[in-house]
């Protein structure tokens, strides 16, 4: 008895709905003023950013160089199409929750020194949305419409894919830095004792 194969999803919203839990989480928060909903949900997407973006530089992306062009074809004809919603969603919730957040908090503010370190992470976080939208789903959608064709160029596929796994690798250690500077703002490292005290004194909703 033959096993039914099924054919790789198209990039369709139907198949990936459930973006729609972190995007309304995400209004919610926002709308309620939730504080503990908002920290959640910054740190939940961006712990899914992250990790995917290691998951993909350094797991999946050299497990891929080794294995057969079928095998490699297949699995990138079920990814891509996730890809193309997985990652604008999980960045943009992540940039936008994180925004709120540090507004909520008091982090918005033009005091020295918490104001070099807010535009040190402005500036990553613009690299990083810059490479998503500009690299990274763009090579996607390459990728996706060049293995719908009846005979793929692999190669292309390859070169493609090789400069998506570097990107993916740069957001990775960029990332690093992004949670370096969170976790020492969320400890009072960068802040004066004053400041981290009216800071945490704040009566969260």
């Amino acid at each position: 008895m033959e096993s039914s194969i099924q054919k790789p999803p198209t990039i369709s919203l139907r198949s990936n709905i459930w973006i729609v839990i972190p995007i309304g989480a995400l209004i919610l928060a926002i709308v309620t003023a939730n504080l503990l909903l908002l920290n959640y949900v910054h740190v939940f997407t961006s712990i899914l950013w992250t990790g995917t973006d290691i998951f993909m530089a350094f797991l999946l992306g050299p497990i891929l160089r080794n294995v057969s062009l079928s095998t490699r074809k297949e699995v990138i004809s079920w990814l891509m199409p996730k890809m193309v919603f997985y990652m604008p969603t999980v960045a943009s919730v992540t940039t936008t929750a994180g925004y709120f957040l540090a507004s909520k908090m008091g982090l918005i503010t033009l005091e020295s020194p918490v104001v070099y370190w807010i535009i040190t992470v402005l500036i990553i976080v613009t690299v990083m949305l810059i490479q998503g939208l500009g690299i990274l789903l763009p090579t996607n959608i390459r990728v996706y419409h060049e293995l719908r064709k009846k005979e793929p160029n692999m190669i292309r596929i390859q070169k493609l894919m090789r400069r998506y796994v570097k990107v993916v690798a740069t957001q990775a250690l960029l990332q690093f830095v992004i949670i370096f500077i969170m976790a020492n703002f969320a400890t009072g490292f960068f802040l004066d004792n004053n400041y981290y005290h009216l800071l945490f004194n704040i009566k969260f909703f």
